[in-house]
Parts: C-alpha cells; structure tokens; sequence
C-alpha cells in the first residue's frame, strides 16, 4: 500500500483534506479491516467533478481506436491483480473465490466487449445526407449527425456485484466509451476493493496517455448527493436500492439543469409455471428454482422473488418437493450487515402478513441468512397490494396459486415493472399460451423460456432493464454493448466544410465505418 492509501481519486492525484475516516470491514467477523478511507469534503468532490469537465473534451475528441485500447489497457491491468487482490474482495463481502474470480472474467470482459464496439463504429450512428442544391422549390442543406458523450458521468458502486457492477464495471465501462469521463462513487462495502481496481484504472489511463480526470473516485456517505447536483455532471448510473434510486432521480430532476439517471433498482422477477410442464419434470423444476433462489443468497437482482402457478393435482405435489428442497437450504452470510438486516426486515414484514403463511424457513437468528419460502393468497397480487411487490433481497420467494388461466392474466395486469420474466412449460402449451409473452413484455425487460434469470450474459444482445421500478428509464439497458447508448446524445453539422467535420461523417470515411448516406447503408468514402 501506497503512502496515499485511502484517499480520494481527483484529477490524477490523491487527496485527504476531511477529517473523518472511514473503515472497510471483514463481512464475515465484522472486525475491521487494515487501513482507513478518507470521507470526501463537499470541496473534494467539486474538485472531482472539475477534474472530470475539464477531461471531457480532449478525452471525447480521441479516436475510437484509443479509447478502445485504454478499455484494454484497463482489462489487462485488472487481470494483473494477484491473489491478494482476490482475498481482499472475499474478506469485504463474504462472496467465494470462485464467484470472484469470475466476476474478474467478466469486468474484463465487458471492457474488452466495449472496446470491441468502439473498433466497430456503429455506436457514433453516423448519418449523411448529401446537399441538393438544386431541389425544388427550395434546396436542400448538406445535413450530417453522429453521436458524442453527454459530458460527465456520476457512477455509484453496487453492494451486491463488488467487480462488474462497481469500480471498473458495466456503467464504468459503457461511460468511458461513449468518451465521458467518471466520477466513481465507492461503495461502503468494499472500499478496500475500490481502490485495487481504482489504481488499476489509473495506471492504465498514464500508460494509454489518457487526460487527468478521465477516471476520480470520491469516499463517504452523504457525497452523493453533492455529485449528482453538480453542475458538471451530466448524467447518473446507480444500482441499488428503489429508495436510493428515487431519490438521485429526484435530486437530478430538480437540478437547474435537469439529467438523466440511469438507476437499476427493485424487481421481483415473477416465474409462471404451467401444469404440463410441472406433470412433466415438477421435481426438477422444484430442484432448480430452490438453487435459483438461493444462489449467491439470494443477493441478486434477478433473483426469482414470485412464483406463480395454476391449481392443479401438479402443482401441489411440486409445491410439495419446493417446500422440501428450501428447508435443504444451508444459512449464508450476506454481503454486510446492512444487507443482512434489510433481509431480516423484509421477511418480518412477511411474516406477519396476515394472508402470507410461512412455507419453508426458519425464524431469522444469528449472523446468516436462512432461505425463507412463503405462499400469499392470490388477492394479494390481484388487488396490488405493495408488500407482494417490494424486493426482499436475499434468498426468499413468495409462490401464489392462481385458480385459472383468466385470474393468471388478471394477476400479470397488476404486476409493476420487472427486469425479467419466466416461463416455464412444455412446447405445446407454451405455443397455446404465447398471449403470455405478449402481456409480458408490456412488463419487463428480459423474457426467458425453461431457464432461470440468474445469470445474466454479457454480449450485444443482452437487456438488463425494464419499466419502473425495475429501472428508472426503460429506454435502455446497464448490460451488454447497448448500455453505451444511454450515455450519448446526436449532434448534427449543416452545411459543415469537410475538414471541421469529425472523421465519423467526413466524406473519405477515414474511421472505415458504416454509415448511413442519403438513406442507404454504406462503408464507402463519398
């Protein structure tokens, strides 16, 4: 460790100018940890936020091509990181070894993803439309556009992925190639982690040449605030909790100048099972959904927190085996205590529900989390009532029993915004049923058919959103390469003389892209 450790990230050097100092602790003893973090003064994260600006328009004039290899640069120097590294993430958020290696795969994959995309050019959406001067009754002007970034991007580290959805992850990622500089916000959970990945960022950035203030990183609670009203930052990517989100939407909003946020934040994932499927493999269905939802106890946000299913003699022999595989269920230890006792509130709340009825599970003790299953009856969801809807986040789930297919339906209506969906049936009667899919993509992001919503893969076509409160803006996703899209806006050049155009709409085409000319697809210089 560095003289320096601990401090702020502003501009390309270190900074400690608060007094208060904050401790990473070890998530499964609760003993702190060796060293101490540096709260940012209100002072430090202007400072930041500056840092940040004046990068923005060197970093966003680059070319594709160093931004790409900076992306790479970042990749490899993460991948440098030893074991020490590794056992540094373990010790902050009990998550095992072979999870956080992983999750290391796949940051560095996603930046090599976006890299990928910025050789590719397909992302600046050039379109030319040639003048015609001779258009009558009046001419018609030489009209080019593309897209560059917003500007600054505030970036809030999530609890729950310490790698791909914090430091150097997906919002990170997608910011940094669409050429807007970061202020990062570490996570309280993992600060140590923070600064391994934040170091590698910034060695990478000195060995790609890139400008001072291309990547900063601010400490402390409170400090978020302060970013996301300043008046440099022009956009906001957030994982976390409902509350959290809404209430970063809201300071955005009220800013003089209003931003976007991009804030993934509740979904409960409702999985629909249909009575052949459950005739057909009820008890590998059971099997499967118990490690679905307790996998990584249950601290994902796809994490399948609704079940639903018709009345049948199939159904209640599978809730049987669903009972019986959650009771197998071990204990785990959360990602911090904080987490942990959001989980303990959420299943109290349940509990006492008078039209909720413990399934499997025990009553909450200890410093683990115990898998927790729960039946509601189906008024609940057909009257909306709120406490159906709210992500407990851990390893819980709530089952419903629907009488038919017409309550089934009445049930999807009251269903609020999710990032996914499943289905899970035999090929005939899904073909029967396909006015499923068509009411559930009114409603989430992501449709899965005989899978679990668990993994969520890293490529082009991936969507990981969907309507509020599963996200704050639909429009887009915060994983695979359409993410990027959140973070640039179209400008366009009339009547501009070919040698101030940017070389994404030049008429040699020197970036070798395709583009879109006078309406049709073309990679040809004009």
């Amino acid at each position: 460790m560095t003289s320096s450790s601990g401090y702020n990230y502003i501009g390309g050097t270190r900074s400690a100018r608060g007094h208060v100092q904050l401790q990473s602790l070890d998530a499964q003893t609760g003993q702190a940890l060796p060293g101490v973090f540096y709260q940012a003064t209100e002072a430090e994260v202007d400072a930041a936020a500056r840092a940040a600006a004046g990068a923005c328009t060197e970093y966003r004039d680059l070319g594709p091509e160093q931004r790409a290899l900076f992306l790479d640069a970042i990749a490899a120097e993460l991948e440098g990181l030893g074991a020490d590294f590794i056992a540094t993430v373990c010790r902050e958020t009990a998550l095992p070894t072979a999870r956080i290696q992983g999750e290391l795969g796949r940051t560095c994959g996603q930046l090599r993803l976006f890299a990928k995309v910025l050789r590719r050019g397909d992302y600046l959406g050039a379109r030319i439309d040639r003048g015609q001067p001779q258009r009558q009754p009046l001419p018609r002007p030489d009209l080019r556009q593309y897209r560059i970034g917003l500007g600054p991007v505030a970036v809030f580290g999530a609890s729950n992925f310490p790698l791909a959805f914090s430091t150097a992850g997906g919002d990170t990622a997608a910011a940094l190639a669409a050429g807007c500089p970061v202020v990062f916000k570490a996570h309280s959970g993992h600060m140590a982690t923070a600064e391994w990945v934040a170091d590698a960022i910034i060695r990478a950035a000195q060995r790609c040449r890139m400008p001072d203030g291309v990547f900063n990183m601010v400490y402390g609670a409170g400090v978020g605030e302060w970013l996301v009203k300043h008046p440099a930052i022009q956009a906001v990517g957030f994982t976390g909790s409902l509350k959290g989100g809404n209430a970063l939407c809201q300071m955005a909003a009220n800013r003089p100048q209003p931003i976007p946020v991009f804030a993934e934040m509740s979904s409960i994932n409702p999985v629909i099972l249909l009575p052949e499927a459950l005739q057909a493999r009820g008890s590998q269905i059971a099997a499967e959904l118990a490690g679905s939802v307790t996998q990584g106890c249950g601290q994902f946000c796809t994490n399948p927190g609704l079940i639903i299913g018709l009345r049948s003699t199939a159904f209640s022999s599978f809730l049987e085996q669903l009972v019986a595989q959650m009771n197998r269920q071990l204990p785990q230890t959360m990602l911090n205590s904080g987490t942990l006792a959001s989980y303990c509130r959420g299943v109290q709340a349940l509990s006492q529900h008078p039209q909720v009825r413990r399934l499997a599970g025990q009553a909450q003790q200890g410093d683990q989390a115990c898998p927790q299953l729960f039946q509601a009856d189906a008024s609940l969801l057909l009257e909306g009532d709120g406490l159906l809807q709210e992500e407990v986040f851990g390893p819980a789930s709530i089952i419903i029993e629907v009488a038919d297919m017409a309550e089934l339906a009445m049930a999807l209506q009251g269903l609020r915004g999710q990032l996914t969906a499943t289905l899970i049936g035999q090929e005939q009667e899904l073909l029967a049923q396909r006015w499923l899919s068509d009411s559930l993509q009114e409603k989430v992001g992501r449709l899965l058919i005989n899978g679990y919503p668990t993994g969520v893969e890293v490529c082009e076509a991936m969507v990981h959103g969907g309507p509020y409160p599963a996200t704050s803006d639909p429009r887009g996703t915060s994983v695979g390469t359409l993410a990027i899209e959140r973070f640039l806006r179209p400008v366009c050049f009339q009547n501009y003389p070919d040698a101030l155009l940017p070389g994404a709409l030049q008429d040699a085409n020197p970036l070798g892209i395709r583009r879109l000319v006078d309406g049709e697809p073309s990679s040809a210089a004009l």
